[in-house]
């Protein structure tokens, strides 16, 4: 999460349409009327700032802070005060867009009825003839003036590409911003499943990278094709992945046989039994307790697991040859309740706690047999539902707002499913 919130502060956010917010009542926010199309970011935009901070350059509006934007929404309301109108008067002159309709009168009551005259005097000659229905459009110095048409229309018109076009009907969220020296795409796959797709990003000239927020990895993509104003790169993202993929460095040579996404080759699966080591001290079972497979804890007959809430010591041994130059060695879990750390021969290898779900155990594991340490962590929601079938002066748990009952289900706990050693090369 650390590295995810300082990598969405690193540039500025990019967004190719601002929606003014209007003047008739204070306010943080807008509507986003038109809708934008898929693949491209808004902001809102207020009176003061247009007003005060805004000037363009090469037929963007820009702000002090180096955020730009091509397209200015108005919104669908009749009023704005004449001194704001003759300040977008004066950025269309000077190359600004516009979309929006053609107001008639002030918002407000000061120099009534003169202001009002302002506006519509300037509204004339700004509109034009163009009246959102038999015309659309028209240029005004070096900017447009717009009304009556859909978003992708407008951005068609001022030759505004996607800034990220995705190929698949899955929920793919994204956010694009720009820094001095590279381009950064956040992408989240909003599904619970793995999503694979190739992408277009509005980003050329540059290698591809994909940075992992979990593990902090980063590794170069090879497999890519560019057209002069974008790059389309295959992609694969696990259940609730996000990635960051950043654009930095000149593209290296293309190898036409490489592949971003590499199949993993299945090495082991790790059978039972599993020793499991639980804490007395948090009631759970004084001795070792022996899985012969990886069973959900509120699925165990014992009491004193059931209702564990705490850490639990997975321990086991594996058995791979030495990685290869270039390949990494994978530990993949099926599910986790609710996260775990792992070590291999002793040496801390990381954390699961979201998807993919595996941990890069390379640089821990040797030729021959490797033991293997797991350590998973539960809530304690299932200890809370334990402790109500208690007396009141035998529960050693309690909470301020408890809505867990005797007869409450039970949170899955523990490891589950398989464990496996995969390795892929890169």
């Amino acid at each position: 999460l650390k590295r995810t919130n300082f990598m969405l502060q690193q540039g500025k956010y990019v967004a190719d349409v601002a929606y003014f917010i209007g003047e008739d009542a204070p306010k943080m926010t807008g509507v986003t009327d038109p809708e934008l199309p898929k693949g491209y970011s808004f902001d809102y935009i207020n009176a003061e700032v247009i007003h005060n901070r805004v000037k363009v350059k090469d037929g963007r509006m820009v702000l002090p802070d180096g955020m730009s934007y091509k397209l200015l929404v108005l919104p669908k309301l009749k009023t704005i005060r004449p001194e704001l109108l003759a300040k977008i008067k004066e950025l269309v002159a000077q190359g600004a867009n516009i979309l929006g309709p053609v107001p008639e009168r002030s918002p407000s009551l000061a120099n009534f009825p003169d202001a009002d005259a302002k506006v519509k005097s300037m509204a004339a000659e700004i509109w034009g003839d163009v009246n959102g229905t038999t015309v659309k459009s028209r240029s005004l110095g070096k900017g447009t003036v717009m009304s009556g048409i859909d978003m992708q229309t407008a951005l068609n018109s001022l030759n505004v590409i996607p800034d990220f076009k995705s190929n698949t009907t899955d929920p793919i969220l994204f956010i694009h911003r720009t820094a001095p020296q590279s381009e950064i795409y956040f992408l989240s796959n909003q599904s619970e499943k793995q999503v694979t797709f190739s992408p277009t990003f509005r980003s050329v000239a540059m290698q591809p990278e994909l940075w992992d927020p979990v593990t902090g990895s980063t590794r170069v993509l090879p497999e890519l094709s560019a057209n002069g104003s974008s790059t389309t790169i295959p992609l694969t993202l696990e259940p609730l992945q996000s990635v960051f993929i950043v654009f930095r460095n000149p593209v290296v040579a293309n190898n036409s046989a490489a592949v971003n996404f590499p199949e993993a080759k299945l090495l082991e699966e790790i059978n039972g039994p599993w020793k499991v080591t639980f804490d007395p001290k948090m009631r759970g079972p004084e001795k070792p307790v022996i899985f012969d497979t990886l069973v959900d804890w509120s699925q165990r007959p014992e009491d004193n697991i059931k209702h564990y809430s705490g850490t639990a010591v997975y321990s086991n041994t594996f058995r791979v040859t030495k990685p290869a130059k270039g390949e990494r060695i994978y530990l993949n879990f099926s599910e986790v309740s609710v996260m775990a750390k792992v070590k291999v021969n002793g040496t801390d290898v990381g954390g699961v706690w979201t998807a993919p779900w595996r941990v890069d155990v390379t640089d821990a594991v040797v030729g021959g047999i490797n033991t293997l340490e797991i350590s998973v962590v539960n809530n304690w929601v299932n200890r809370l539902i334990g402790d109500s079938k208690l007396p009141v002066d035998q529960r050693k748990t309690w909470t301020n707002n408890n809505p867990y009952k005797p007869d409450s289900k039970l949170a899955p706990s523990g490891l589950t499913g398989a464990v496996v050693v995969k390795s892929i090369k890169y």
